[in-house]
């Protein structure tokens, strides 16, 4: 042991051994020890030498490490101190002076070991299973040499773990330790691992990563919380930066709801600690992710609606008014409204109705401008408020029309009390600050964008240069101030307003065409050989003056396609021209505009160009080049095709309007149908009422004729005729309560008959529902015949009660008759009477009507028993249908019975022929990997079925 002493500073005597020497002996020891102990006691002295003998350790001692973590998982001790060993060697966390001195020494070697224990996908695997111990003298060394090793090589580790069983589950786990060194570790190691890798990215997300790190924002104080707040939200930007699916998913499952609270800012905003600054600048950042212009159209579309709907829009709006927030919060957070609210017109109309809580309140945007054309706010600030304008007016017709309208003299206040947009965008674009200049013709060039008839409306735009001089349009303002040699900035902001002006408005060519000025300056311009400053300026003075030519509608004499083409020709060339005009794609500022919408320039000299303007220069490049070589013959064909195209137009149009018209008139006459059917329904009712008022007249006026034959017959009647009067009307009276029980019966019969085609109908639908399956499918078929059975039982039941019912009618027609012969018999006895013959003739007559009434109620007693017979035939055959079938159910029940017994026969030949061919190559000497030789079968056979769930 007396090396060990040397090694922990004892007292030794002779020479000191070097450490190469220490560490071989050390090596040693771990190997031929059969002593725990002494093993722990070396690998303890190797964690000691790890840092300052960094490169003897990880060559001598890194094989005897792996060894022991293999054979030693009982001692937690000496696996903490291998793993500390092993993260030492790898790393290149080394002190500061360490690193100065030794900076590329130490990249290489931390790389180079990576290489070396990776090298064996084992070691990795053997890792991952260290991590999942609880012990936190295994658990945290083995998370930090993790870390470590994806650190050097992320791609080569990133795809071991991903074939690893369970690999990224094992590492999930982490974020769920009660320990919060471990945990916050564990993010640092997801960090690694989700980095540039879709597959992880998706897995991680699944399994439950979003839910989890929020609920760590949150423990933690949301944008109030420290770094590991920070470190959770580059986790977060990482699984879902260029990840559509895992954007799908964050905001499926209502995880954009949960970001409103991290936004919330107080009204005393001062103090800002530097952690608060960069986790709401990341937060910023996250929700940038989201609606990021560069992902498809429809889930940027759907976080935008999603981030509206929860509030969260409100709440940057809130910020971006506030005071006290620091500059660079600020400008993130009007990018990230300006993305927000991107080519979405319900976003886009909202921040429209931002105001300022200023006194009179202002709206935002032209609080934004202010600072735009303010030369005194910082670049970044000023070119965010652009970015914030550009968004404001992407596909929103309705926000382009209000800005310009704030140029039109009927809109422009005459008090000056309040600064319109366009007031500003005016003031900016002709300001001393070539910047201003420059922001201001852009901003100006996106409020026409796409938009023919605001370029039109924009000619009527008057300026008041001076007092006592006439005013000036804005379209002459504009070529004044390039004619008169201003900063480069300036004049290629007002080039590009002039082109996007210009541009598929042949109106808006007339007028640049009638100063007789502009033509001589542009071809001057062009002709001109000037430096490499001037050449961007003559490539868009190519450009304007090649839109003059496409869009020119030769309106002007002096002006036309042929005579501008000869021009050009004569004055510059043709080729000239064509590379003139070549000189703005070539340029670098361009290639750097075209590549994304926000304006990123990294000093105010560099913005020259902006991203839309790179569109248009794409779409007329071609276009005008072609225009120049075609001759005055192709022209005119052109210009013939283009007239036969208005014609047609114009005769779609007039068709259109016929159409629309005679959609109008119909739409009218339908009105007026709608009108008079409600007129006819009323008038129904009305005579409806009528009739059953008359109908009730009648039955009064009967009524009362009968009591006066009462009245009549009670003073004129003889006594015995007097009773024999009152048996018939106790018998009258008897005949109307049966014909009432008889009607209560057949209301009786038919609520039963109802509940029968309720439990057939039921019986349908069971069917059709458990159709699929074989077993149900019989009992639902042998319960529809059973209610098909009560069915016909009830119907006859109901025959043979219709049967009585007639029986006891014809004995009521008897009983009638019999009546009858009695007032002939007793005629005689009752002598010449004239007043009770007249009686018993009425009585007559009012029993012949009752029993006319009881022969149609027994006709419709008997039309109802047809229809039940009919009911009960459709009833019969649906469940013959039924039966049918469940007859061809049970025939492809079986044919799929028959088609899998026909596959397991094929797998088990097949097995069998594999498991022949494999005897075959084993005697013939080839080498055969059979699951059973690398571990027990089980044990595959779960690791297999983990495999094949990770990999779904």
């Amino acid at each position: 042991m007396s090396f060990l002493w040397g090694v922990m500073g004892g007292p030794s005597a002779g020479p000191q051994p070097s450490g190469a020497e220490t560490i071989q002996k050390l090596c040693d020891r771990v190997a031929s020890s059969t002593l725990l102990d002494d093993r722990r006691d070396a690998v303890r002295a190797l964690k000691s030498l790890s840092k300052k003998y960094r490169l003897e350790v990880g060559t001598q001692a890194m094989e005897h490490l792996i060894h022991v973590l293999q054979t030693d998982r009982s001692d937690s001790e000496i696996i903490g101190y291998a793993l500390d060993t092993l993260y030492n060697v790898i790393s290149n966390d080394l002190e500061e002076e360490e690193q100065e001195e030794n900076l590329t020494k130490v990249d290489d070697l931390g790389s180079q070991f990576t290489e070396i224990f990776i090298k064996q996908h084992e070691n990795v695997t053997l890792l991952l299973t260290l991590v999942e111990e609880f012990d936190f003298h295994v658990r945290w060394p083995g998370v930090k040499l993790l870390t470590s090793l994806l650190k050097q090589q992320g791609p080569q580790v990133q795809q071991i773990i991903l074939v690893s069983p369970m690999g990224v589950s094992r590492l999930m786990d982490l974020l769920a330790d009660s320990r919060e060194v471990i945990r916050n570790d564990g993010v640092l190691l997801l960090q690694q691992l989700t980095k540039s890798n879709a597959a992880i990215q998706k897995i991680v997300a699944f399994e439950n990563a979003f839910e989890r790190l929020l609920d760590i924002v949150t423990e933690e104080g949301n944008s109030d919380g420290g770094i590991v707040v920070e470190d959770c939200l580059l986790l977060l930007q990482n699984l879902l930066k260029n990840n559509n699916s895992n954007q799908n998913f964050f905001k499926e499952g209502s995880y954009i709801q949960r970001m409103k609270p991290w936004f919330e800012v107080g009204d005393d905003n001062c103090g800002w600690s530097a952690q608060k600054v960069t986790n709401l600048h990341l937060m910023l950042q996250l929700v940038r992710v989201l609606v990021s212009p560069t992902n498809p159209p429809g889930a940027t579309s759907s976080c935008q609606k999603a981030v509206f709907h929860c509030g969260l829009l409100q709440q940057l709006c809130t910020i971006l008014m506030a005071t006290g927030v620091p500059a660079d919060i600020l400008t993130e957070t009007i990018n990230t409204v300006s993305e927000v609210i991107r080519g979405c017109q319900m976003n886009q109309d909202y921040f429209a109705s931002v105001n300022a809580p200023s006194n009179p309140p202002r709206p935002a945007i032209v609080v934004l401008l202010m600072s735009m054309v303010n030369e005194r706010q910082p670049f970044v600030l000023r070119c965010a408020v652009l970015y914030c304008f550009q968004c404001f007016l992407y596909k929103n017709q309705k926000g382009q029309g209000e800005i310009v309208s704030t140029l039109l003299p009927s809109t422009i206040d005459a008090t000056g009390n309040s600064v319109s947009a366009g007031q500003l965008l005016c003031g900016g674009l002709f300001s001393t600050d070539s910047l201003s200049n420059w922001c201001a013709a852009v901003a100006l060039a996106h409020a026409l964008q796409e938009n023919a008839t605001l370029k039109e409306q924009l000619l009527r735009v008057q300026l008041a240069t001076s007092i006592g001089n006439p005013p000036v349009s804005l379209l002459q303002q504009c070529t004044n101030i390039l004619s008169q040699g201003s900063k480069v900035q300036t004049r290629v902001g007002l080039l590009m307003l002039l082109c996007t002006w210009l541009s598929n408005c042949s109106i808006a060519v007339t007028h640049f065409l009638h100063n007789p000025a502009n033509i001589p300056f542009l071809t001057g311009q062009i002709a001109e050989n000037l430096g490499e400053e001037e050449q961007l300026v003559q490539g868009l003075c190519a450009l304007l003056l090649g839109i003059s030519i496409y869009y020119n509608d030769n309106s002007l004499e002096n002006y036309r396609k042929e005579k501008l083409k000869q021009l050009i020709e004569k004055r510059i060339g043709r080729e000239n021209f064509i590379e003139k005009l070549g000189f703005i794609s070539k340029h670098e500022l361009y290639s750097r505009a075209a590549q994304k919408p926000q304006p990123g320039f990294s000093s105010p000299e560099h913005m020259m160009f902006d991203h839309e303007f790179t569109k248009l220069v794409k779409e007329l490049e071609g276009v005008i080049s072609k225009a120049i070589y075609k001759s005055s013959e192709e022209d005119k064909k052109e210009e013939e095709v283009k007239k036969t195209l208005e014609q047609h137009d114009n005769i779609v149009t007039q068709y259109k309007k016929v159409i629309r018209e005679q959609d109008q008139e119909l739409e009218e006459l339908k009105q007026r149908i709608t009108t008079l059917m409600s007129q006819n329904e009323q008038l129904q009712a009305t005579v409806t009422q009528q009739v059953s008022q008359i109908q009730q007249h009648k039955d009064q006026y009967n009524l009362l004729k009968v009591q006066l034959g009462k009245d009549t017959q009670h003073h004129n009647s003889h006594g015995d005729m007097f009773q024999m009067n009152g048996i018939q009307t106790e018998e009258v009276s008897k005949l109307k309560e049966e014909l009432e029980e008889w009607k209560n019966k057949h209301e009786l019969l038919q609520g039963q008959i109802r509940e029968k085609d309720f439990l057939i109908e039921k019986l349908k639908s069971s069917q059709l529902e458990i159709g699929t399956t074989e077993l149900s499918s019989q009992s639902s078929r042998s319960g529809g015949l059973d209610h098909s059975n009560e069915l016909q039982k009830e119907l006859e039941m109901l025959r043979s009660q219709l049967q009585l019912q007639s029986a006891e009618i014809s004995q009521l027609l008897i009983e009638n008759q019999k009546l009858q012969v009695m007032n002939t018999t007793a005629d005689p006895v009752l002598g010449d009477s004239g007043a009770i013959v007249a009686k018993s003739s009425e009585l007559e007559g009012q029993l012949e009507q009752q029993i006319k009434e009881l022969k149609s109620e027994v006709k419709a007693l008997s039309e109802e028993k047809e229809s039940l017979k009919q009911h009960l035939d459709s009833s019969s055959s649906t469940v013959a249908i039924l039966q049918d079938e469940k007859i061809k159910l049970q025939q492809e029940v079986a044919e799929s019975k028959k088609e899998q017994d026909d596959l397991l026969v094929l797998l088990a030949d097949q097995d069998q022929k594999l498991s022949a061919l494999k005897i075959k190559l084993k005697d013939l000497g080839v080498p055969v990997e059979d699951e059973d030789d690398i571990e027990s079968g089980d044990q595959g056979d779960e690791d297999e079925d983990v495999e094949e769930e990770e990999q779904d």
